[in-house]
This record gives structure tokens, sequence and C-alpha cells, in this order.
């Protein structure tokens, strides 16, 4: 079945709280406007049960099926957060929060996600029952994660969880994915370089700790191109360096460095931590210096599962008569969290050719939204279709 013309009669309603939505970005777990503007909306639909603060700020509610004897209960899943990013877009509907923008595209993903939800609480044409999802801090706050905590698996009885989120670059309403991994795990580290300061004019007395934070810059690089098997992905980036001297004449006893890797495999996962942390306290132990390593892991590597994969696909391509095979994505996302715990997929759908996610002049493409909501809505019905 293509789109659905019950969404191109909702098209202006979704359109119009998307851009409200979009005016009123939140961040991280600060998703109260949003998450409450959701949970009016779900209950004006007639949704059987709306239950919020899940996960601090999320929103779950549950549609019941024309008929329920099956059993089956999927779960779909929308992300609300905002980014700490300076919109500059110059759209009537641009955010009106300084320092905060949907630069995303959660608003869309909100936005669609409720316009199924109207049209599944409308009709109830399957047999099971709908749980429908709106996650706070998928921006690295880990939101998937506190909602998976918080029993959202168990206490709405999920079997299956699908989820979207719109991709610049693809064509605009068709759909992508992949099965198995998909996106990266997205781990973080703080290296503390301690030398020796003094005069730069005298630097044999000194133990130069900006030299031995760039011995340990160059070094890092070698865990992608002479640890890992070249047919893996592994992205080590140091993405910040600063010293404790400002000054010309002075050479610093302290370096600090931020950095991220990205790998899409646990053993990948596990010898970058391994390597990284060997790398930094032995450079810094031949040049006299000492290192201190706080390795932060993030979010793990996102998998799609495959029967759960091929259903998505199908469904995407009765939606939009296309569903290409998705690149591999170093960037994280926290719907792994809930892959971890129920077996699903996640799907991109095309964005057209826009400005890149995570970029100041982003904009979600509302032309996106019938074909966005018509495939979560296929997936209820036809993954628990009606005798």
């Amino acid at each position: 079945m293509p789109i659905k013309n019950r969404f191109a009669e909702l098209m202006p309603d979704i359109t119009e709280w998307r851009r409200d939505i979009h005016s009123h970005p939140e961040i991280l777990f600060e998703t109260h406007r949003t998450a409450a503007l959701v949970a009016e909306k779900l209950r004006a639909f007639g949704v059987d049960e709306v239950t919020e603060g899940i996960g601090r700020t999320g929103v779950v509610g549950v549609i019941k099926g024309k008929e329920t004897g099956s059993g089956r209960v999927i779960g779909l899943r929308a992300d609300m957060d905002a980014l700490p990013i300076e919109e500059a877009t110059g759209l009537p509907y641009a955010s009106k929060t300084q320092g905060a923008m949907h630069a995303c595209g959660h608003d869309g993903h909100t936005a669609m996600l409720l316009g199924a939800a109207q049209y599944l609480a409308e009709t109830r044409n399957f047999d099971g029952t709908v749980v429908v999802i709106f996650q706070p801090a998928e921006e690295g706050g880990g939101g998937g994660r506190e909602m998976c905590e918080d029993g959202l698996m168990a206490r709405w009885g999920i079997q299956e969880v699908y989820g979207m989120h719109n991709w610049p670059g693809v064509p605009m309403g068709t759909f992508a994915i992949r099965p198995g991994a998909f996106f990266a795990s997205t781990d973080q580290f703080e290296i503390t370089v301690r030398g020796k300061g003094g005069h730069a004019a005298k630097p044999h007395e000194t133990i130069d700790a900006n030299l031995v934070a760039a011995q340990i810059v160059v070094a890092l690089q070698s865990i992608a191109s002479r640890n890992a098997d070249p047919v893996e992905q592994v992205v080590v980036s140091v993405t910040s360096m600063e010293s404790s001297s400002k000054a010309f004449n002075v050479i610093p006893a302290r370096h600090e460095m931020r950095g991220t890797v990205r790998t899409l495999s646990p053993e990948m996962r596990a010898m970058a931590e391994r390597r990284l942390t060997t790398i930094v306290h032995s450079v810094a132990e031949a040049f006299g210096a000492e290192a201190e390593l706080k390795y932060h892991r993030g979010y793990p590597v996102m998998v799609n599962h495959d029967e759960q994969t091929e259903f998505a696909a199908e469904v995407a391509r009765a939606v939009s008569g296309d569903c290409a095979e998705a690149p591999l994505v170093m960037g994280g996302e926290d719907f792994a969290y809930m892959l971890e715990e129920r077996p699903g997929a996640y799907i991109l759908v095309g964005n057209g050719d826009t400005a890149p996610v995570h970029h100041p002049e982003y904009n979600f493409n509302d032309e996106a939204i019938p074909a966005g909501c018509s495939w979560w809505a296929e997936i209820a019905e036809r993954r628990m279709p009606l005798a």
C-alpha cells in the first residue's frame, strides 16, 4: 500500500505540531514542554493509556487494536530532544530559545509518530497493541537507557521495537536500512599529561607536556592504521587540546586532551580501549611524564535484527517503492539500548537535499511526513494483521 490518504489530510496539523516543537527546542532531559504537548495530543486522540515521566521525561502511549487476541505488542519510538546549537536558518518558526535548536530532526520524528498515533487510534486496524514511545535525551544523555531502566519493555510487554531517523542526502520520502551493526558505539576519553614546566629558552630543564601530548595524538592514530583489521571500522579522534600556559615563553607543565572512540563491534571496542590505555601511559613514561586517563563508555553499537530489518524494508518498499541499503554510520544512536532488550529495526527516511544534521542551517523536510507516518502505521498493521 502506498502513502495513506489520511496522512495527506493530517499533513497541515502534523506540520503545525512539528514547527511548534521546532520553535521551542529543549535539550537532553529538559523536554518538559515537548513531553506535555505529546501527552496532551495522545489523550486528545483517544489513546487508551498515557504515562509520563518514564526515563525522567519520556512519554508512553498504549493503543489497542480492534482485536488483541494475538497477544502481540509492538513498540514505535521517536526522540524529542534538541541540540545546544545556535540556529541559523532564518525560518519564521526558528528556535525561540537562545543556544538551542532542533538540528537533527527530532521535532519531525516526534510529529510523525504523533501523526501515526492519531491514525492508529482512529482506525485500530490491527490485532494486538501498539506502544508509542517518546524519548528524551538521545543526544548524549542516554534517554533510551533511562527508559529501559525504568522498565519500559517489561512494563508494557513490548515484544519488538522500531525506530526511524530522517537522513539528508537520501531522496525525500524514500528509505534506507541495513541489518546487523548500523550505528557505532560512542566512547569518550580525557587525558591529562603532567610534566615539568619552565622557561621556553631552557627546554632541557623541563618535561614538555605539549611535546608529550603531541606524541600521544600521533601514536593514537596507529590504533586504526596498525591495530585494527583493515576491514573493520574504528575512529579515534582527539577533538580538544589545551595546555596550562598561554604565554609565548613558558613551556607548560600540564596538557589536557579530550576525544572520542567509535567502533562497530564489541571486539573492536575492547581492543581500542585497551590500546589507547597502553599508548597513553607508555608514551608519557617514555618522555618522563605522567598521564592520567579517564575512559567513558557511551552508547553501544546499534545492531538491527535480521528478521525485523527485512520486515521494515518490506514495509518501506510498500510505502515508497524503494528501500536502499544504508551505509554504516560512525555516529551514535541510543536506540541501541532498546535493540539490546528487544528485537527490532531502525530505518532512515529521506530528508532530501538539505543541510546535514547537527548543522545550524539544518531543517527537517516536512514533505517527508506522509512517508514517515505511513511507515509507522504500516509496521503495526502488517505485523499484527486482523484475521
